[in-house]
């Protein structure tokens, strides 16, 4: 687990240097660079895997190609007995190693045997090309630019911007991305100058062009027609895969949320190793809705875990700033909060966490895989029937600020009555949807005109999408929401914290497997997660089986009235909203009203505006200090950098 950067072309002096200084946080344990005229790679490291020779950049034998490569391959123990029979000589123990010599032997068509998270660059010196990839779900990041001929790559944005000449200006589209869904795209970032190189593709910059294409798509496998062979088989296809990910040289921990999935990682982690486990959550005093900790407390018993908790606390400075900090760009999903301080809560005992992302997506454990269900018999009503619902759903079903707002969920399921049911869903979704998104916008340019032509050509949809809406809906979720959201998320919040982030319920054979599953086995007799309840049974309280679903997220809609009241009202101030100049003050305006009166939930809304205009501040405008929760004490605090540490 590293950070990486590097460039083809010319390059300032010292930029290579100063790249590698941006992504130390990345990789504290080692550092090394390489360069030759019109090349250099380098890279951080946090050494888990091989921890005396698996120094990077690595060099094949010949000197022909040299690798930097950040993240973790799985079954490199497989591919290198593979590569031993075919007559390979290795010298490390690393998975680095691996990759490098599965590069050489069959170049990007290697990738597809990788079981793994892995973001890599690999300079070929004889045909003076760079070749490029990630991992299939988008676990770990690869950003990209492009300057006056010179390209550069690295794991976070920061590193990019050590160029002198990349220009900060915002992207339109990413901008706009960002304000429907919270997040930026898979394949650009809200730097106009810098893109992604998506999940799941492969690249190589030679002669001045990108050339990419994709080398894998979420499809189904086989898997078995009853419910009680899918159960089976899920626990033992996801018992694989915790046990890959406990391959480590140093010691493992698991982020506990007390629900079911990361309580089966912990069970499961038990069973394989016969140790006891570090757990680590988090909690909110005074939101019991939102509070997971006595879930958690009941799974660490269980499984007598050496378990760690603490409390977020909403007065606390900074942690926006250091959030911002972490990302590079907006990032409006609140749990990152959260997930922040449980990744540095951890990384004070552990290098490497477990953590259950992806078993909401592939189990069906979101309550809006019900609603898609629901929308079934929704749309066979008459037209009119659905119009009249839109209009009385607001008047009928209060929305409410606790974890579980039914009238906010309602107000959704309704809200476009001649909406197609995928479309639909991808609306539901939406923080700003197309309507409204059309009131705020004042319609003047954000940043300058797109360029012409693009580094990253972007996916077209294809035969491949499903038109089934339960299963379009787990597919929209592995394309878009659990790559760009929640394992991004992962990467840069547990990288902030030196800490490596493994998840699990995202092997893409798990994945796999889960797509071939049938959706009313996963969600039987309407019950979230009844296939993997069924799995997992044993491993857990029945307190923990039986608990409703709480998302891992802050009460802000409650600390927007009180806690963080006079920060929303410092960054969206009409003065504030007038200067920026993208949003109609008068818009923004009664969003805050609205919410502060209790007659609609804006948490989301607002949030997003806050973090954005926080972003803004801090990157466009240049101000010391922007992006604290609360405005600083005094000029000095305000000088400071932001506080690490929890």
């Amino acid at each position: 687990m590293c950070g990486i950067a590097g460039y083809v072309g010319s390059a300032p002096p010292g930029l290579l240097a100063r790249m590698l200084a941006s992504l130390k946080h990345r990789g504290p344990d080692d550092a090394g660079c390489w360069e030759e005229p019109g090349a250099g790679l380098g890279m951080t490291r946090l050494a888990i895997i091989d921890l005396v020779t698996g120094r990077q950049p690595m060099r094949s034998e010949d000197g022909r190609y040299t690798l930097v490569f950040n993240g973790e391959i799985y079954n490199y123990r497989a591919l290198r007995r593979d590569l031993e029979s075919a007559g390979c000589r290795l010298r490390t123990r690393s998975d680095t190693e691996v990759l490098l010599l599965t590069l050489a032997t069959r170049g990007l068509n290697g990738v597809e045997s990788l079981r793994g998270m892995f973001a890599f660059a690999c300079w070929d010196r004889l045909e003076r090309r760079l070749l490029l990839g990630r991992d299939r779900l988008g676990k770990k990041p690869l950003f990209l630019a492009c300057l006056g001929g010179t390209f550069l790559f690295a794991s976070e944005i920061k590193a990019l911007r050590c160029h002198p000449d990349l220009p900060a200006e915002p992207d339109g589209a990413a901008l706009t991305h960002y304000l429907a869904f919270g997040i930026t795209p898979s394949d650009r970032s809200l730097f106009q100058a810098v893109e992604k190189l998506p999940p799941a593709h492969v690249g190589v910059w030679e002669r001045g062009v990108l050339s990419i294409s994709r080398y894998w798509a979420p499809r189904p496998a086989p898997a078995p027609a009853t419910f009680e062979e899918a159960a089976a088989e899920t626990r033992e296809r996801l018992r694989e895969a915790v046990r890959l990910r406990l391959e480590s040289d140093v010691p493992v921990g698991v982020f506990l949320s007390g629900g079911i999935d990361s309580g089966s990682i912990v069970g499961l982690a038990r069973e394989i190793t016969g140790q006891p486990v570090r757990t680590f959550t988090v909690g909110f005093e005074g939101a019991p809705d939102f509070d997971e900790r006595e879930g958690a407390r009941a799974i660490a018993i269980r499984h007598g875990t050496l378990h760690t908790e603490l409390t977020v606390d909403p007065n606390r400075p900074g942690l926006l700033a250091d959030v911002l900090d972490a990302f590079d760009e907006p990032f409006a999903d609140s749990s990152a909060v959260p997930t922040l301080l449980v990744a540095r809560a951890t990384a004070a005992h552990v290098k490497v966490a477990l953590a259950g992302i992806g078993g909401d997506e592939l189990f069906g454990g979101y309550p809006r895989y019900l609603g898609i269900r629901l929308a079934g018999t929704y749309d066979r009503l008459p037209l009119a029937a659905r119009r009249a619902l839109a209009r009385a759903v607001p008047a009928m079903i209060r929305e409410t600020l606790g974890s579980r707002n039914l009238g906010g969920w309602m107000r959704r399921f309704t809200a476009d009555p001649e909406c197609a049911p995928t479309e639909r869903y991808a609306a539901w979704m939406q923080i700003f949807g197309r309507r409204e998104m059309s009131g705020l916008l004042t319609g003047e340019p954000v940043g300058a005109p797109s360029p012409p032509s693009r580094l990253v050509q972007p996916d077209r949809p294809g035969p491949d999408v499903p038109t089934d809406p339960e299963v379009f809906a787990v597919w929209w979720d592995l394309m878009h929401y659990l790559p760009d959201d929640l394992l991004a998320m992962a990467d840069r919040l547990g990288m902030a914290a030196s800490l490596e982030i493994r998840a699990p319920f995202c092997d893409h054979e798990l994945v796999a497997f889960s797509l071939g599953v049938h959706p009313h086995l996963k969600t039987r007799g309407f019950r979230l997660k009844a296939l993997l309840k069924a799995a997992v049974a044993d491993l857990l309280p029945p307190a923990v089986l039986r608990g409703r679903k709480r998302g891992f997220m802050l009460p802000i809609g409650r600390w927007l009235g009180s806690t963080w009241r006079d920060r929303m009202e410092d960054l969206l101030s009409l003065p504030s909203v007038r200067r920026r100049g993208w949003f109609r003050p008068e818009v923004v305006d009664a969003l805050k009203a609205e919410h502060l009166s209790g007659r609609r939930n804006r948490a989301d809304q607002l949030w997003a505006l806050m973090v954005l205009e926080a972003w803004c501040r801090r990157v466009l405008d240049g101000v010391p200090g922007a992006g604290r929760l609360f405005p600083p004490r005094g000029a000095a605090e305000a000088a400071a950098p932001a506080r690490k540490g929890p």
